[in-house]
């Protein structure tokens, strides 16, 4: 095997799909900044409805993982037609759970927000952001699943024309929105919703491109249901710690919960932005245990593993560096400040090691081995990051434990990746798992 050959490789799947990890980061944390010169409650609200958005996104994510590592080995194997029809599938999946979301997201965006935000204005502020937001739903599950076929047939070039361009619309919006025609956090809402429905259109485009049939297949659809229920459940605890570290931010007061939005902001920056590495590993591994071989998906783990530890330390010197700096572009107020340098040691010193887990998952998913992805995720939540942050919240430890929580998260998941890489139970050839 040509290791220089396959590290090029790499590259070139990863550096394109970095540039679209981080442009939805990216226009949330413009957005953030937008929104956080309003004041603090509504940089608490957008805090507060983001976090339920994301939950609500998080489903993407799933579809798109499951995607890319099925359409990967059927384009491994040589049939870039049966890649193409898991993307077909995938997308009509995508729109039918979106519109799903967007219906119940309209009675149940005020309960919601008000058992997470702990305070009347607050709840009120992100239900109505929420409920706007929800409209762009549709569009970006299906945009997820586009992202998911397209990285399995190895082409990130178009998603990053794709999701660049829409969130470069979005970016420009959101200022005129808010300030000047007046909306306020309204108009952070009705941002991101036209850049969701533009990205979701483009991407059904590129499917009818394909000249694929593009009828709906139930019985695919079941089978990628099964694919994605181990992801599933492995989402579900991670939204279940986000969302409970948001809530315990909240009950620290407005200030604790926007300096946590600016953080988690700045943290799905960097998580997402080394998750190019995770990309090129699910496309690469899934195509060469697609077509039998082994030692090159061997090989490709390690090497991942390594590049995702350097762009994990990198991203960790960075963001010491911007803490005088960094907190202050998303809010003026002197206790947001305060209260973000809380989170900021924890922060830094958990990038290197978040750059080798995000590698690594991506290594796991695009082998399928998703069913100890899921143990492994469940572990770590309920026996590191759920407990911490209730304690931080019984003893009062402020925003520092919420992100010591986080860190722990991180440790624990760390540590059982690198066990099951060093054995041969995750990798399993052929064009199924």
């Amino acid at each position: 095997m040509a290791a220089p050959s396959t590290s090029r490789r790499i590259a070139e799947l990863a550096l394109p799909a970095l540039v679209v990890l981080a442009a939805e980061p990216l226009y949330l944390l413009v957005d953030t900044a937008v929104v956080g010169h309003l004041g603090r409650v509504p940089l608490a609200a957008l805090a507060v409805g983001g976090v339920v958005l994301t939950f609500a996104s998080w489903f993407g994510t799933v579809i798109a993982y499951g995607t890319t590592g099925r359409s990967a080995r059927q384009f491994g194997a040589g049939s870039r037609a049966s890649a193409v029809a898991e993307g077909v599938q995938a997308s009509w999946l995508a729109l039918g759970l979106g519109l799903v979301i967007l219906l119940a997201a309209q009675p149940l965006a005020g309960p919601v927000t008000r058992t997470l935000a702990g305070g009347a204005g607050v709840a009120d502020s992100a239900a109505t952001w929420l409920r706007i937001a929800a409209l762009g739903v549709p569009g970006l599950l299906v945009a997820t699943a586009g992202n998911g076929w397209l990285r399995g047939v190895q082409d990130t070039r178009r998603p990053l024309r794709y999701v660049l361009g829409a969130n470069l619309l979005s970016v420009a919006l959101s200022p005129v929105l808010v300030y000047w025609l007046g909306l306020g956090l309204a108009g952070s809402a009705v941002a991101n919703a036209a850049a969701q429905t533009v990205s979701g259109t483009l991407f059904v485009r590129a499917l009818v491109a394909e000249r694929a049939p593009l009828r709906p297949q139930p019985a695919m659809i079941r089978a990628q249901l099964r694919f994605g229920r181990d992801l599933a459940v492995r989402g579900l605890a991670f939204q279940a710690c986000f969302l409970s570290a948001t809530a315990v931010a909240a009950r620290f007061g407005a200030a604790a919960v926007g300096a946590h939005q600016v953080a988690l902001q700045l943290w799905n920056f960097c998580s997402l932005a080394l998750d190019a590495v995770a990309i090129a590993a699910q496309s690469l591994v899934g195509a060469a245990l697609g077509g039998g071989r082994v030692a090159e998906a061997r090989w490709l783990g390690r090497r991942i593993a390594v590049i995702g530890l350097v762009c994990g330390v990198a991203f960790g010197a960075v963001i010491l560096a911007g803490a005088p700096v960094l907190p202050r572009l998303f809010s003026s107020d002197p206790e947001v400040y305060h209260q973000a340098m809380l989170a900021w040691p924890w922060f830094v010193g958990m990038q290197p090691l978040a750059g080798v887990v995000f590698a690594l998952d991506g290594v796991l998913i695009g082998a399928g081995d998703v069913g100890y992805m899921r143990n492994l995720t469940i572990v770590a939540a309920l026996g590191g990051f759920l407990p911490m942050i209730w304690l931080a919240y019984g003893l009062r430890l402020g925003l520092g434990g919420v992100w010591a929580g986080l860190t722990l998260f991180i440790v624990i998941r760390l540590v059982l990746l690198l066990y099951r890489l060093r054995t041969d139970r995750w990798l399993v050839t052929g064009t199924v798992r």
